[in-house]
């Protein structure tokens, strides 16, 4: 494939289902951003600078089309204490040593680690994820009047009813509706102004008519400017975007964090930049293993941590905080048909100009559109399919799944629970990979030698059952242990090997050990001590 091509494919093969699903993202971007500057402790500022910096970068350097990254919940919890105790600087400062790290990390290629979480532990941690988006929006459907209650049903009404209407293509009025949609909410603020979009709508719905006629307008958009329309026009008392928090109306400007370059200010912000790149990229990894899976392609995950650090380099001296992939957004963006960098780009560019220069308009829509729009997300993230499976699957994948949910549930910590999940889940599998050995024996006809076989796989889970499976009472001349079938993983099996053979030779038997590959010869002989002069006295101090 040649440059352009690769170009054409990943950026304008989509073009306008990724300029719509853009818009989505943008507007769902916009609460996320300035909640979770909240829980930083920091200016709602500070999010959005991050999150338009984030999506706009990452969509030139990450390695998952389709993906959005943005200022995220899992790593806003582990910048409070030090905002708290050092300032937004230091913030600054650790966001750009976070990139840093996962510059480093791409280079190590650590994202190839992701062939070590196992299927299990994904979906516990989708799931978990799921639970917590909705959680986050109960808040706004708690002590309110039944505006809100009614709002948000009319938003779910619409989000599902509309693809069952007829997957929300609008022959002929699609590209209409959404301009007059966009200009009932424009005209309640500045008549003038709604007019204007009118016209300009007009013009352009003329110009594309043939490209409008069969416009596909995602549902999420439609619930969004419908509901802040009716909000308007009827002027109903709920909370809205512009209730979370004052939108910034300057543009990001170049901002070199004002701290002191010193020892004593790395050993401040390293243990907080370590933290929020490991959480970082793991939650970019799983989200990118997701959105594979969604969009039936491959990514780069190693490409991803490189251009995750970039990105976050950039927010930081764009005076933004560090952020990550968003499982949330990402599946809002492909659910409303984004498919390549062009939609995380457009979501980015429209966040920004929304906050800025239409920050009025924005600030009037309903948190009640927005929560509906979220909900949707959560069970369109939840695995159900998980829940069906729950008497099909063994015992083993269930718990890890459950353990994954539960942990990042109570901790809220999404790193927490994908470790907890991939320990059970190495636990499990070393000990069902230790029973799948055994060995064999049979004696020589006058009874002066026995033949050992050994098959399976020897290491710490199966070192006790190997050791155990020979019999040392038994007078013997010589005894043959064939590894033929066999293979040592580690020190744990060659220590194992060295107790039997010395135990027969302890005996009076004589002992040899045919058979060994050559992987298994290698640790052997580095480590082994029963075939080396002395070893009564090697095994002792081994």
């Amino acid at each position: 494939m040649t440059l352009i091509e690769s170009i054409r494919q990943q950026w304008f093969s989509n073009v306008r289902g990724d300029l719509l699903s853009g818009l989505v993202v943008a507007l769902a971007l916009i609460p996320e951003a300035i909640a979770f500057s909240i829980i930083a402790g920091v200016d709602p500022k500070v999010g959005l600078y991050a999150s338009f910096c984030i999506a706009v970068v990452i969509s030139f350097t990450g390695g998952r089309p389709g993906m959005i990254s943005a200022a995220t919940g899992a790593m806003a919890l582990l910048m409070v204490t030090l905002v708290r105790d050092h300032g937004l600087e230091y913030l600054l400062a650790a966001s750009i040593l976070c990139g840093v790290l996962q510059i480093g990390a791409g280079y190590l290629r650590l994202g190839s680690l992701m062939r070590f979480v196992s299927r299990s532990v994904v979906t516990g941690f989708v799931n978990a994820l799921a639970i917590l988006i909705f959680m986050a929006q109960l808040p706004e459907l708690t002590n309110v009047t039944w505006h809100v209650y009614a709002l948000t049903a009319a938003g779910l009404g619409l989000i599902y009813g509309l693809p069952w209407l007829g997957k929300y293509t609008f022959p002929g009025v699609g590209l209409y509706g959404l301009i007059i949609g966009f200009a009932l909410v424009i005209g309640s603020i500045d008549v003038r102004a709604g007019y204007g979009v009118v016209l300009i709508g007009i013009i352009l719905a003329t110009v594309t008519a043939r490209w409008s006629r069969n416009i596909v307008i995602p549902s999420p958009l439609i619930c969004i400017v419908l509901l802040t329309g009716v909000a308007m026009c009827l002027g109903l008392d709920v909370r809205s975007v512009g209730d979370m928090g004052e939108l910034p109306d300057t543009l990001p400007i170049f901002l070199w964090p004002d701290v002191p370059l010193n020892l004593d200010t790395l050993l401040i912000i390293l243990p907080y930049s370590a933290a929020m790149a490991v959480v970082g990229l793991l939650e970019s990894m799983m989200t990118a293993t997701i959105v594979d899976d969604l969009t039936d392609t491959s990514s780069d995950k190693n490409r991803e941590c490189k251009g995750q650090g970039i990105a976050n380099i950039g927010s930081g001296l764009l005076g933004g905080m560090a952020g990550c992939a968003m499982i949330g957004q990402s599946v809002i963006n492909v659910k409303s048909g984004g498919r390549t960098r062009l939609s995380c780009f457009v979501a980015g560019v429209v966040l920004l100009l929304m906050v800025v220069f239409a920050s009025d308009w924005v600030g009037q829509i309903p948190m009640a559109a927005l929560v509906a729009v979220m909900i949707m997300v959560s069970i369109g993230t939840f695995s159900w399919d998980s829940l069906r499976n729950l008497r099909k699957h063994p015992l083993s994948t269930n718990i890890v799944m459950v353990t994954t949910v539960l942990v990042v549930v109570v901790t809220h910590n999404l790193a927490y629970g994908v470790l907890a999940g991939v320990l059970l889940a190495s636990l499990f599998f070393a000990n069902k990979i230790g029973h799948f050995l055994y060995i064999t024996s049979e004696a020589n006809t006058d009874g002066t030698e026995r033949r050992y076989q050994v098959v399976g796989q020897v290491f710490f889970s199966s070192a006790d059952k190997f050791s155990d499976s020979f019999d040392f009472k038994e007078v013997l001349d010589k005894v043959v242990i064939d590894l033929s079938r066999a293979h040592f993983w580690d020190i744990t099996a060659v220590g194992a090997l060295d107790k039997v053979v010395m135990k027969f030779r302890r005996e009076g038997s004589e002992v040899e050990v045919i058979g060994l590959n050559e992987a298994s010869a290698t640790i052997v002989d580095r480590f082994g001590v029963h075939d080396k002069p002395d070893a009564v006295d090697r095994l002792m101090d081994h």
